[in-house]
């Protein structure tokens, strides 16, 4: 399921003291459901980068426990760095990941500034996204002056912040100020040359980022800066929007590297970045040897690059996450200078949940676990995998279809229903460990305590919402696989004819989940007393059940005329 994550970069303007520094930073882990991944220290800068994921609301509280704290132990009157900087919080950046909007994950920051400013008494501003006024988006005008110059921007009716105080009062003087912003996940990453050389490095740098190159007199670089009318050099942009980039050697490997900021993959990807360079590289008399992930990269990043690479081979999209990423990670050479692992390099992996799921079981564990004497999981999880093994089949023949030869004008279309396939398995086998989560609430709700009046009440709520729960998911997985049906329908007219049994089978298997998942919506139903919803829902099943037994019926039909 699309959890909504937000990824939180707070720079703290602490980059020597390690035990403050681990003291700050720990605090997020105070918060559950929130994961410190990163702690990247800058001696020279004296400034420290944390990095943390988790849902937005828990990820907002870790966040300004951790401004809180970083304003307890940081005095910016004494601080020092090369960095720019005006707090001991200087920024606080906000980053969608997953199941959230930019805009939405503006809010949040909003949110944030305005407790940070009410709570702990800290000015600050709101930029890019979250930026409130057009000359407010960029962080360097937000921060200019920086905290030697805090007094004197406060002060300033132009710069009057969006939250907090506006008097350099004591505690400002210690904390200073701090920028909040909601803004898209960059991605540093760096190609890999077959060179040694800077300068060619550079070069190809120039080509592609956004900023590009100095222009020169007849383009000789030995000539005159070209100058525009404000006496600004002039520059020839590079081939890629939101892409910083130079060149560089990297000692340790012997080679020499383009290193880019992806700024917003929404508008560059990493894919389309890697292929430009190698365009590039070509042009140039380089090669690409492969590429390096600096830090961590959100999933459908790398769904989105297995996709293209996929495209541009003219082969199914619908095969599984795990072999997509395969896929990203041969096709952009992630491995070309140390072994990629997807579970330390992908954020939601790193957030998984521990919990061992149904699904991740075994074949024979879960006839074992099912064979058991627990009564869950039951037939309604059952229904559910017997649904999604059925739809795996049909997503099968149309990957097959989509890869045999002839067919080649026809690889979208069977592409399109592979990729439907494999969103129907995904839902049913989440219905899987859903089914048994909901029986286990109906449980839980009957062991609640029943001592008093209103423990009773409360309990007799429990159970009944519960109940209706319980009966809710198996009719998803009803509808869920009767749906299905399509992508076996679609295969058995139109897919590869060897695999007409596969397609039966499927349908066979759909046919089981929505009568097996209709036993349990009837059982449940028995037991709600609310006889309105449950009556409502039974006939809506009952349709479904109807639906399915017409369609197994046409397309055994069908088999039976092509066999």
């Amino acid at each position: 399921m699309n959890k909504q994550l937000i990824e939180c970069v707070p720079n703290i303007s602490e980059g020597r003291d390690s035990i403050k520094i681990k003291t700050i930073a720990s605090v997020v882990e105070t918060v559950e459901g929130v994961k410190l991944l990163d702690i990247d220290p800058g001696k020279a800068t004296n400034r420290t980068v944390i990095t943390f994921v988790g849902s937005p609301e828990n990820v907002i509280e870790a966040a300004f426990r951790l401004i809180k704290k970083a304003a307890e132990l940081i005095d910016m009157s004494k601080h020092t760095g090369e960095h720019p900087r005006f707090g001991a919080t200087d920024v606080c950046p906000l980053v969608p990941i997953s199941g959230i909007s930019l805009e939405e994950t503006a809010i949040y920051a909003h949110k944030l500034g305005e407790r940070v400013g009410k709570e702990l008494g800290i000015p600050g501003y709101f930029y890019e996204k979250a930026a409130k006024e057009e000359k407010r988006k960029n962080l360097a005008s937000c921060r200019s002056g920086e905290y030697e110059g805090l007094k004197e921007k406060l002060a300033n009716p132009n710069w009057k912040p969006d939250f907090g105080p506006s008097e350099f009062n004591a505690n400002v003087v210690k904390s200073g100020a701090i920028a909040i912003s909601a803004r898209d996940f960059l991605i540093a990453y760096n190609v890999n040359l077959n060179t040694t050389s800077t300068r060619r490095a550079n070069a190809i740098a120039f080509d592609i980022r956004e900023a590009g190159r100095v222009k020169y007199e007849n383009n000789a670089i030995s000539g005159k800066k070209v100058l525009d009318k404000n006496g600004e050099p002039v520059r020839i942009p590079g081939k890629l929007k939101a892409v910083k980039g130079i060149g560089w050697y990297i000692e340790e490997y012997g080679i020499a590297q383009i290193s880019y900021n992806l700024t917003n993959i929404s508008i560059t990807s990493m894919h389309v970045a890697f292929d430009e360079t190698v365009k590039s590289a070509t042009e140039r008399g380089l090669r690409v040897t492969g590429s390096e992930l600096i830090g961590l990269i959100p999933l459908q990043a790398m769904l989105d690059a297995g996709d293209y690479f996929l495209q541009k081979q003219e082969r199914s999209l619908g095969i599984s996450e795990e072999e997509k990423i395969k896929i990203a990670v041969k096709s952009l050479g992630l491995d070309d200078l140390k072994p990629f692992n997807p579970k330390e390099k992908i954020i939601e992996y790193l957030l998984k949940d521990d919990t061992k799921k149904l699904i991740d079981f075994t074949v024979s564990d879960f006839a074992e676990e099912t064979a058991g004497e627990s009564m869950a999981p039951g037939g309604g999880s059952i229904a559910a995998y017997v649904g999604a093994l059925g739809v795996s089949l049909g997503t099968m023949v149309a990957n097959l279809s989509a890869h045999k030869a002839g067919w080649d004008k026809r690889w979208e279309y069977f592409s399109d229903w592979a990729v439907k396939g494999q969103a129907y398995k995904n839902r049913l086998l989440y219905l899987v460990d859903e089914d048994t989560n909901a029986f286990n609430k109906i449980i839980d709700g009957f062991r609640m305590p029943k001592s008093t009046s209103e423990e009773i009440e409360e309990r007799k709520l429990a159970i009944e919402n519960a109940t209706k729960y319980a009966t809710e998911i198996p009719f998803q997985v009803m509808e869920t696989a009767y749906n299905s049906i399509e992508v076996m329908q679609a295969m058995l007219k139109e897919g590869l004819q060897s695999s007409l049994s596969d397609g039966g089978v499927g349908i066979l298997c759909a046919r089981t989940a929505v009568i097996g998942a209709y036993f349990n919506v009837r059982i449940n139903a028995k037991d709600i007393k609310d006889r309105d919803f449950a009556e409502a829902i039974l006939k809506r099943a009952k349709k479904i059940y109807k639906k399915t037994i017409a369609a197994e019926k046409e397309m055994m039909a069908l088999i039976d005329q092509k066999m």
